[in-house]
């Protein structure tokens, strides 16, 4: 009967992101240095918002984009995890460096992570999995579960593909570099405000909203495809990560290049995917071909 009772009050608040099946002592592991970071970031983005310039916001904006719907969306999601298009290698590497602006680890980090997410959605060894607590989603699994940034050798077992890559390999170990250069070079030509709104401000912003994805993304929205997991698509995270929020679309079909498969569902990262196969610059690019009445569907590239 408690059983029954904590599953009917998690249908009733959306989603299933209760403690069951959590392990007892995950808080009891702190990693440091990323708490060290993470602290030191939201106190950057606290004091971007008493030193506010229109021109900071212009380079948060600016930055933004490059980081989340060019770097995260673009390159470690839809390409480098799911390879759900193909693009020229200079392009690959270009958009992978724009990732690295997220602070969000190295190719290798992310992109294993997220395999591990699909390959284990939702349940115990879903690296963030909702069910251990949305808090634990969100960022809880980052402050104090197995942080693997920069050790290649681990991540390396879950993306082999990767782990052939040189620059991929490098760029993994020294994931800190791009974003360590952004912020000297905002530094020489905007001053301290700059670097508050295009490094600390925005960083933030994206992290949350990145993160997102992980916990609201299965807890509170809607379904379209009865998935094994507990993903829902989700309209405001959509907005604030260009696409990433049609989350239950995505688990349906995690190789299409389109996650808004609906004309009412915005996707501005395909529509960028679009816009580089129009160019030229990005070939074989898959999409999911949903069948309206049963909402069942295949890839076609």
């Amino acid at each position: 009967m408690a059983q029954l009772a904590r599953s009917a009050q998690s249908a009733r608040a959306g989603g299933t992101g209760t403690l069951d099946g959590a392990k007892p002592h995950r808080y009891t592991t702190v990693s440091w240095v990323t708490a060290a970071f993470m602290t030191l970031f939201h106190l950057g983005a606290i004091w971007a918002l008493f030193n506010f310039t229109w021109s900071g916001v212009a380079v948060f904006c600016v930055t933004y984009y490059l980081a989340i719907p060019l770097g995260i969306g673009m390159s470690y999601h839809r390409l480098l995890t799911h390879r759900s298009y193909k693009t020229p290698k200079l392009i690959e590497y270009c958009l992978t460096i724009c990732a690295t602006l997220a602070l969000e680890g190295g190719p290798l980090f992310w992109v294993s992570t997220h395999r591990r997410h699909h390959q284990h959605s939702d349940s115990d060894h879903d690296p963030h999995t909702p069910r251990h607590g949305a808090f634990w989603a969100h960022m809880g699994w980052i402050l104090f579960g197995d942080g693997h940034h920069n050790n290649v050798d681990i991540t390396s077992r879950y993306v082999p593909d990767l782990a052939k890559d040189r620059f991929h390999v490098w760029l993994s170990k020294y994931h800190w570099v791009p974003l360590t250069t952004l912020g000297v070079i905002l530094l020489a030509l905007g001053g301290w405000n700059w670097v508050l709104w295009g490094v600390f401000l925005r960083t933030t912003v994206g992290l949350h909203a990145t993160w997102l994805v992980n916990s609201a993304t299965h807890l509170w929205g809607r379904r379209r495809f009865e998935t094994r997991d507990d993903s829902r698509n989700n309209w405001w995270v959509a907005l604030l990560t260009f696409g990433e929020g049609w989350h239950n679309n995505h688990h349906a079909h995690p190789t299409s290049a389109a996650h808004g498969l609906a004309w009412y569902e915005l996707d501005i990262t395909y529509l960028q995917i679009r816009a580089l196969e129009k160019l030229g610059l990005a070939g074989d690019v898959r999409v999911a071909r949903v069948n309206s009445a049963d909402e069942s569907g295949d890839i076609a590239a």
